[in-house]
Protein backbone atom coordinates (compact mmCIF):
# COMPACT_ATOMS: atom_id res chain seq x y z
CA UNK A 1 0.00 0.00 0.00
CA UNK A 2 1.48 3.34 -0.52
CA UNK A 3 2.46 6.08 1.72
CA UNK A 4 0.39 9.12 0.44
CA UNK A 5 2.77 11.60 2.42
CA UNK A 6 4.82 11.13 -0.90
CA UNK A 7 7.94 11.32 1.23
CA UNK A 8 8.29 7.53 3.46
CA UNK A 9 7.17 9.55 6.33
CA UNK A 10 4.17 7.08 7.71
CA UNK A 11 5.43 4.30 10.00
CA UNK A 12 2.74 2.21 9.17
CA UNK A 13 0.90 2.56 5.65
CA UNK A 14 -2.65 3.51 4.80
CA UNK A 15 -5.04 0.50 3.53
CA UNK A 16 -7.45 2.62 1.47
CA UNK A 17 -9.04 2.51 -1.58
CA UNK A 18 -12.15 3.67 -3.08
CA UNK A 19 -15.27 1.34 -2.34
CA UNK A 20 -14.45 0.32 1.23
CA UNK A 21 -17.57 -0.10 3.57
CA UNK A 22 -15.57 0.93 6.69
CA UNK A 23 -12.56 2.27 7.35
CA UNK A 24 -11.08 1.56 10.69
CA UNK A 25 -9.10 5.29 12.09
CA UNK A 26 -5.95 4.38 15.53
CA UNK A 27 -4.35 6.92 17.17
CA UNK A 28 -1.21 6.57 16.19
CA UNK A 29 1.24 2.93 15.69
CA UNK A 30 2.13 1.81 19.28
CA UNK A 31 6.38 1.49 19.19
CA UNK A 32 5.42 -2.47 18.79
CA UNK A 33 3.23 -1.62 15.51
CA UNK A 34 5.54 0.70 14.37
CA UNK A 35 8.72 -1.99 14.51
CA UNK A 36 7.17 -4.42 13.02
CA UNK A 37 5.63 -1.82 10.48
CA UNK A 38 2.09 -3.61 11.13
CA UNK A 39 -1.08 -2.68 12.32
CA UNK A 40 -1.81 -3.73 15.67
CA UNK A 41 0.88 -6.03 16.36
CA UNK A 42 1.46 -6.29 19.92
CA UNK A 43 0.22 -9.81 20.57
CA UNK A 44 -1.77 -8.48 23.84
CA UNK A 45 -4.06 -6.39 21.32
CA UNK A 46 -7.48 -7.82 20.99
CA UNK A 47 -7.72 -5.95 17.34
CA UNK A 48 -7.29 -8.48 15.01
CA UNK A 49 -9.40 -11.06 17.56
CA UNK A 50 -12.01 -8.93 17.93
CA UNK A 51 -12.44 -8.40 13.81
CA UNK A 52 -12.71 -12.41 13.28
CA UNK A 53 -15.15 -12.71 16.58
CA UNK A 54 -17.73 -10.16 15.22
CA UNK A 55 -17.76 -11.62 11.95
CA UNK A 56 -15.57 -8.77 10.12
CA UNK A 57 -13.15 -11.20 8.45
CA UNK A 58 -13.55 -14.92 7.77
CA UNK A 59 -10.21 -15.92 10.28
CA UNK A 60 -8.18 -14.32 12.48
CA UNK A 61 -5.65 -12.27 10.85
CA UNK A 62 -2.41 -11.54 11.73
CA UNK A 63 -0.83 -8.16 11.99
CA UNK A 64 1.31 -8.54 9.01
CA UNK A 65 -2.00 -9.70 6.63
CA UNK A 66 -3.40 -5.98 7.41
CA UNK A 67 -2.86 -5.30 3.45
CA UNK A 68 -5.38 -7.93 2.63
CA UNK A 69 -8.40 -6.11 4.51
CA UNK A 70 -9.91 -4.10 0.98
CA UNK A 71 -10.71 -7.99 0.16
CA UNK A 72 -13.50 -7.62 2.95
CA UNK A 73 -14.27 -4.14 2.59
CA UNK A 74 -11.97 -2.85 5.23
CA UNK A 75 -9.82 0.28 5.23
CA UNK A 76 -7.49 1.30 7.59
CA UNK A 77 -5.45 4.22 8.76
CA UNK A 78 -4.32 6.78 11.88
CA UNK A 79 -5.32 10.37 13.06
CA UNK A 80 -1.03 10.44 14.17
CA UNK A 81 0.80 8.66 11.24
CA UNK A 82 4.13 9.95 11.58
CA UNK A 83 4.75 9.58 15.71
CA UNK A 84 4.25 6.20 17.83
CA UNK A 85 3.68 5.42 21.58
CA UNK A 86 0.69 5.91 23.88
CA UNK A 87 -1.81 8.45 22.86
CA UNK A 88 -1.20 10.41 26.19
CA UNK A 89 2.45 10.92 25.06
CA UNK A 90 2.03 11.93 21.23
CA UNK A 91 3.46 15.48 20.78
CA UNK A 92 0.22 18.14 19.57
CA UNK A 93 1.80 18.17 16.45
CA UNK A 94 1.24 14.14 15.81
CA UNK A 95 -2.45 15.04 15.21
CA UNK A 96 -3.34 14.83 11.92
CA UNK A 97 -7.40 15.10 11.53
CA UNK A 98 -7.40 17.41 8.26
CA UNK A 99 -5.21 15.12 6.56
CA UNK A 100 -7.41 12.00 7.91
CA UNK A 101 -10.63 14.26 6.26
CA UNK A 102 -8.80 14.80 3.28
CA UNK A 103 -8.53 10.96 2.73
CA UNK A 104 -12.19 10.36 4.25
CA UNK A 105 -13.30 13.01 1.52
CA UNK A 106 -11.08 11.55 -1.79
CA UNK A 107 -11.67 7.72 -0.73
CA UNK A 108 -16.01 8.40 0.45
CA UNK A 109 -15.44 5.06 2.62
CA UNK A 110 -19.14 4.10 4.01
CA UNK A 111 -18.53 3.91 7.62
CA UNK A 112 -15.74 5.76 9.11
CA UNK A 113 -15.18 4.31 12.58
CA UNK A 114 -12.32 5.18 15.48
CA UNK A 115 -10.82 2.67 17.13
CA UNK A 116 -10.73 4.91 20.07
CA UNK A 117 -12.44 7.80 22.08
CA UNK A 118 -9.27 9.92 22.15
CA UNK A 119 -8.31 9.69 18.32
CA UNK A 120 -12.53 10.58 17.25
CA UNK A 121 -11.73 13.54 19.73
CA UNK A 122 -8.78 14.79 18.10
CA UNK A 123 -10.21 14.58 14.86
CA UNK A 124 -13.64 15.91 15.63
CA UNK A 125 -12.72 18.29 18.29
CA UNK A 126 -14.79 17.03 20.81
CA UNK A 127 -14.06 15.88 24.55
CA UNK A 128 -13.64 11.81 24.97
CA UNK A 129 -16.69 12.22 27.43
CA UNK A 130 -18.91 13.80 24.99
CA UNK A 131 -18.01 10.58 22.91
CA UNK A 132 -19.93 7.53 23.43
CA UNK A 133 -19.46 4.34 22.09
CA UNK A 134 -21.63 3.33 18.60
CA UNK A 135 -22.80 5.60 15.89
CA UNK A 136 -22.06 9.00 15.91
CA UNK A 137 -23.76 12.16 14.68
CA UNK A 138 -21.31 13.64 12.22
CA UNK A 139 -20.39 17.63 12.48
CA UNK A 140 -20.61 19.80 10.39
CA UNK A 141 -18.44 19.61 7.38
CA UNK A 142 -17.74 15.94 7.95
CA UNK A 143 -16.57 14.74 4.48
CA UNK A 144 -17.90 12.32 2.31
CA UNK A 145 -21.10 11.09 3.07
CA UNK A 146 -19.59 8.31 5.29
CA UNK A 147 -21.10 7.26 8.69
CA UNK A 148 -19.53 8.00 12.21
CA UNK A 149 -18.84 4.98 14.86
CA UNK A 150 -16.50 5.49 18.22
CA UNK A 151 -15.43 1.94 19.13
CA UNK A 152 -13.84 0.83 22.64
CA UNK A 153 -9.89 0.63 22.35
CA UNK A 154 -8.64 -3.03 21.78
CA UNK A 155 -5.44 -1.63 23.30
CA UNK A 156 -4.00 -3.56 26.12
CA UNK A 157 -3.65 -0.42 28.43
CA UNK A 158 -7.73 -0.46 27.71
CA UNK A 159 -8.14 -3.72 28.32
CA UNK A 160 -10.34 -2.58 32.06
CA UNK A 161 -12.54 -0.83 29.68
CA UNK A 162 -12.96 -3.47 26.63
CA UNK A 163 -16.26 -3.84 25.88
CA UNK A 164 -17.35 -6.02 22.78
CA UNK A 165 -20.85 -4.83 22.23
CA UNK A 166 -20.05 -2.02 20.09
CA UNK A 167 -17.99 -3.78 17.67
CA UNK A 168 -20.47 -6.23 17.33
CA UNK A 169 -23.24 -3.66 16.48
CA UNK A 170 -20.44 -1.99 14.06
CA UNK A 171 -20.42 -5.54 12.56
CA UNK A 172 -23.64 -6.02 11.92
CA UNK A 173 -24.29 -2.61 10.24
CA UNK A 174 -21.67 -3.57 8.19
CA UNK A 175 -23.28 -6.67 7.18
CA UNK A 176 -26.69 -4.34 6.87
CA UNK A 177 -24.76 -2.20 4.35
CA UNK A 178 -23.53 -5.04 2.04
CA UNK A 179 -26.97 -6.23 1.72
CA UNK A 180 -28.05 -2.60 0.47
CA UNK A 181 -25.66 -0.99 -0.94
CA UNK A 182 -27.43 2.68 -0.96
CA UNK A 183 -28.39 2.01 2.57
CA UNK A 184 -27.63 5.19 4.70
CA UNK A 185 -26.15 6.98 1.46
CA UNK A 186 -27.52 10.24 0.55
CA UNK A 187 -28.07 9.91 -3.04
CA UNK A 188 -27.94 12.62 -5.18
Amino acid sequence: MPDLTGGGEYLVPDVLEPGLTLVLVGTAPSGISARARAYYANPENKFWRTLHAVGLTPRQLAPQEYATLPRYGLGLTDVAKRHSGVDAALPGEAWRPDELRSKVEHYRPRIVAFTSKRGASETLGLPTGKLPYGPQIPPLGWPGGSELWVLPSTSPLGHTHFRIEPWQALADRVRELRGNPEAGRDVL
